[in-house]
């Protein structure tokens, strides 16, 4: 046999002899829980009787608290004396806690303490919340009305605000054309005055060209001015009569 067999047969033996241990421990221990532990049921003369055996290994007020039941029948600590843990037990188990309800409600330190305490938080009284907040609602109220109301009246002067623009635009149009029907005639007329053809880029041509528009400001100026007075004078001729 080589040296692999051997190590092979020696730990199959071990197993072997883990596994009884193993075996053996274990009926050992199952011996010892049946001999502790009493049976189910028990024979009292000719009469069977039902014992109910506590398995879980929780203490008394954690089996209470898991069957809906005060965990402790009397006070086990300061802490059972406090009105925190009273008031606690008696929201969750009601009368069959033993806890006075009259423990629930605020003394009369409580209840000053308690309004010294919203005093500093809110200074302000509860009917002067409400009506500071019924003021704050009417005022967004009124301004919701206003901003309507200033809608439906830009609605209605849509329609002239289209009119003017289109006007505003022919009226731009209308005096670029102008403008430009101007300068031709112009152009024209310095053209005329050297009697024979110039180029515009010519220094004496841009000469004449601005005196020409010098002098056509000047006519209109003269036109807008009398245009005025003749208006002037219609109007004070017209309230004399």
């Amino acid at each position: 046999m080589n040296v692999l067999g051997v190590r092979k047969t020696l730990e199959v033996n071990i197993l072997n002899i883990v596994r009884r241990q193993r075996f053996s421990n274990a009926s050992a221990i199952e011996d010892n829980v049946e001999k502790v532990q009493p049976p189910d049921v028990f024979e009292v003369g000719s009469e069977k009787v039902t014992v109910k055996r506590d398995k879980s290994g929780l203490l008394q007020q954690h089996r209470n608290i898991l069957h809906n039941k005060t965990p402790y029948k009397e006070p086990h600590s300061w802490i059972h004396l406090t009105e925190k843990y009273q008031r606690k037990v008696f929201a969750r188990y009601g009368s069959e806690s033993g806890v006075d309800p009259r423990i629930c409600f605020p003394n009369n330190f409580d209840f000053k303490l308690q309004c010294i305490y919203e005093k500093e938080i809110e200074p302000k009284s509860f009917s002067d919340m409400v009506m500071k907040s019924r003021q704050e609602e009417q005022k967004q109220v009124q301004e919701i009305k206003s901003r309507e109301e200033a809608i439906a009246q830009n609605m209605e002067k849509l329609e002239q605000w289209k009119k003017d623009l289109q006007n505003k635009i022919l009226k731009k149009e209308a005096d670029a054309i102008a403008a430009k029907q101007r300068k031709e005639r112009l152009v024209e007329e310095v053209r005329r005055h050297f009697g024979y053809k110039v180029d515009p880029r010519d220094e004496r041509f841009k000469e004449v060209l601005e005196q020409k528009e010098r002098e056509e400001k000047k006519l209109q100026r003269e036109a807008k001015r009398q245009a005025k007075e003749q208006k002037l004078m219609a109007k004070l001729t017209g309230n004399s009569a």
